[in-house]
């Protein structure tokens, strides 16, 4: 069963003295986080993760959001900004001062 593409052998592993694959083979590196599923056949599926700050979930659960950040990603990339001059004194702005 393959349901997200072609699987490509890289090598045979075997399990360490506690129960340990090693897969560096795989192009896996120290610290590179994987959702684990397990089918009834016993078939191992590793799918990459990253984590990302909560701060910022909420650009990828609002599209609105989303889509809004990735046409200013999209002007700025392409020149199509305008100069507002510096913002350096809402720096020192504590967070009561703005509503």
């Amino acid at each position: 069963m393959n349901p997200t593409g072609k699987f490509v052998p890289v090598g045979e592993s075997s399990t360490d003295v506690r129960s340990r694959i090693s897969l560096g083979k795989a192009g896996v590196r120290r610290d590179d986080r994987y959702a684990i599923a397990v089918n009834e056949e016993g078939e191992i599926l590793l799918t990459p993760l990253v984590s990302i700050p909560k701060r910022e979930l909420l650009v990828w659960e609002n599209s609105v959001i989303r889509d809004s950040l990735g046409r200013a990603l999209q002007d700025s990339a392409t020149g199509r900004v305008k100069r507002r001059g510096s913002f350096s004194k809402f720096a020192e702005e504590s967070s009561d001062d703005i509503s």
